[in-house]
């Protein structure tokens, strides 16, 4: 388990305007996976994180005499399911709604895309394969492609779990309603060739899912709440964080529109562990983009390096767990952009 470290520093955050629900779950996504080999290293990596990009550059090493062919995959997480269950989605009306993009030696990989359609775990991408229904279950067109199955179509998803009536239990005589309600798992992947004894350049960039909920959670009336605990083991908050959060709350003024909310972004570090040995040189650098809201994350050794980073460097890095950031936000500055 990492040392904890708070990294806390006032900053007004842009990104996106006030969450319109009370509260909006992150979608976690991490690096490059493969299947792992007692050849492939990754010999260094430089992540980068913000509300509103990620990017990872990886410098991985063929330690053998020979060339090593693999498919190299970066699995997206899975988007749709029970529709009280709410994500924040950066684009929900794409099928590349993370705005995956990836770079090998300079050269722009376009990679292939694997989708299944998922209900408990179960695999329907058959049957919406051949209702020529589109796949990605938050897309205005999948909705409106329902419109045209037949009865005997329609009683068989809803039996399956694929497909829920949004007017049923309402009351009233208001006509069906269906939407989907299946999970959506994409992979995009490629096939590599990494040469012998040779170093391979990849970058890779998303924008993160950013949840978060109106108010704050992990404190009330200028005290820790209830959750305070359980934010202390996810976050690493200490009460140098809980104090900067009082004098935050403090200003707040409902009358004038002007309050504090959390966001959260989480990334999965573990991936690097598919690789073979550790991270030989690892840097990660959390950007807040404005200096005046406060952010925390579990770490060791972190140090502020400027009005609105924070870096983390190690050598010889095991992932032990992932990583997940909190900060508090001025609902003003995230509305005014950075």
């Amino acid at each position: 388990m990492p040392t904890l470290m708070l990294a806390c520093a006032l900053q007004a955050l842009a990104t996106t305007a006030v969450l319109a629900n009370d509260t909006m779950a992150t979608l976690e996504a991490g690096g490059l996976v493969f299947t792992r080999s007692n050849e492939i290293t990754m010999a260094r990596e430089d992540l980068y994180i913000s509300p509103e990009k990620v990017e990872v550059n990886y410098l991985y090493r063929n330690t053998s005499n020979k060339p090593v062919t693999t498919i190299v995959a970066f699995p997206m997480p899975k988007i749709g399911g029970p529709i009280e269950i709410m994500s924040a989605v950066p684009d929900e009306q794409s099928d590349n709604f993370m705005d995956f993009s990836v770079v090998q030696d300079g050269e722009e990989i376009e990679p292939n895309l694997q989708q299944r359609v998922l209900v408990r775990g179960i695999d329907f991408t058959d049957d919406v394969e051949e209702q020529e229904i589109p796949l990605q279950p938050l897309l205005k067109e999948t909705t409106e492609a329902l419109k045209a199955l037949e009865p005997d179509v329609i009683q068989d998803w809803l039996a399956k779990g694929l497909i829920a009536d949004i007017n049923y239990g309402t009351g009233g005589e208001a006509a069906p309603k269906y939407v989907p309600v299946w999970e959506l798992e994409s992979i995009y992947w490629w096939e590599t060739t990494f040469p012998a004894g040779a170093d391979v350049e990849v970058e890779h960039r998303y924008r993160p899912s950013v949840g978060g909920s109106a108010g704050l959670v992990f404190m009330w009336d200028g005290k820790p709440s209830d959750a305070y605990a359980e934010y202390q083991q996810r976050y690493c908050v200490d009460d140098s964080f809980l104090k900067a959060a009082i004098k935050l709350e403090k200003k707040q003024n409902p009358d004038a529109g002007i309050y504090y909310f959390e966001q959260w972004l989480s990334y999965i570090l573990t991936t690097g562990n598919n690789w073979y040995g550790p991270i030989g040189d690892f840097r990660l650098t959390i950007d807040k983009l404005n200096p005046d809201s406060i952010v925390s994350f579990c770490g060791e050794g972190v140090k502020k390096t400027g009005p609105t980073t924070f870096e983390m460097r190690a050598k010889d890095f095991y992932p032990e767990r992932d990583l997940n950031i909190l900060l508090v936000v001025s609902n003003k500055v995230a509305m005014q952009g950075p």
